[in-house]
């Protein structure tokens, strides 16, 4: 008898210290995470090669502007930035089409996020039976993010529209990858340039509050790795 008491004991003593080693985490306060945005934004980045082996059908310098055809609302943010691409390529871009001699036709395949989970466990368990729940206890879990994008480019001569020539296609990926190993170890791998992190030991300052010029552009950073 003391022996069952004893085991009853010590079993409501290790799953409370479970429920009180458990952590709440919101994922977002916003429509979008941090890293979701990420995920989207340097994905358009990294598929802009500093200088294309294969130039673009129009001549440097010309004048363009850019028309864009998708199915999310993303293909704005490809839009901006594919504009400041067009310029550093030396090209003139124009948002009165009357000022443009050629239009670049953007359209988009695909852009957004993919995630992928697995887990291996104890799923949180919520219980009429029993005074308390007892939460998630993951002897294995990852959460893998993946942003993607891929477009291409159609060009025409504004006067006459006249069909000028196709880009090939503009690919390129990003991930973020979350684990949970053993119930409380947590670690992440990702390639994202400078993603948020949770945690005493992982945080670290992205901004020092300086108002200098960054050395290098977050296009400059892409292309010198």
């Amino acid at each position: 008898m003391r022996n069952t008491l004893r085991i009853i004991l010590i079993c409501s003593v290790s799953i409370a210290f479970l429920v009180g080693c458990s952590t709440t985490q919101r994922t977002t306060q916003s429509k979008r995470t941090a890293v979701e945005q990420l995920l989207i934004s340097e994905s358009i980045i990294r598929s802009l090669p500093k200088k294309s082996n294969k130039p673009l059908p129009i001549p440097s310098g010309s004048t363009v502007t850019l028309n864009i055809a998708g199915l999310t609302s993303d293909q704005a943010l490809l839009q901006e930035i594919l504009a400041g691409w067009f310029g550093q390529q030396g090209y003139l871009v124009q948002k009165d089409k009357k000022n443009a001699k050629y239009r670049a036709d953007i359209i988009v395949s695909a852009i957004g996020t993919e995630e992928d989970e697995s887990f291996v466990g104890l799923p949180p368990i919520n219980s009429q039976i029993i005074p308390f729940s007892l939460p998630e206890l993951a002897i294995y879990k990852s959460k893998k993010q993946t942003g993607y994008v891929k477009f291409n480019m159609n060009f025409f001569e504004m006067l006459t529209g006249k069909f000028i020539g196709s880009s090939p296609d503009f690919i390129a990926d990003s991930y973020h990858n979350n684990y949970t190993a053993l119930l409380l170890l947590s670690f992440s791998s990702t390639n994202l340039m400078a993603p948020p992190q949770f945690g005493f030991f992982q945080s670290r300052p992205h901004n020092t509050g300086s108002t200098e010029p960054k050395e290098k552009s977050l296009f400059d950073w892409w292309k010198s790795e």
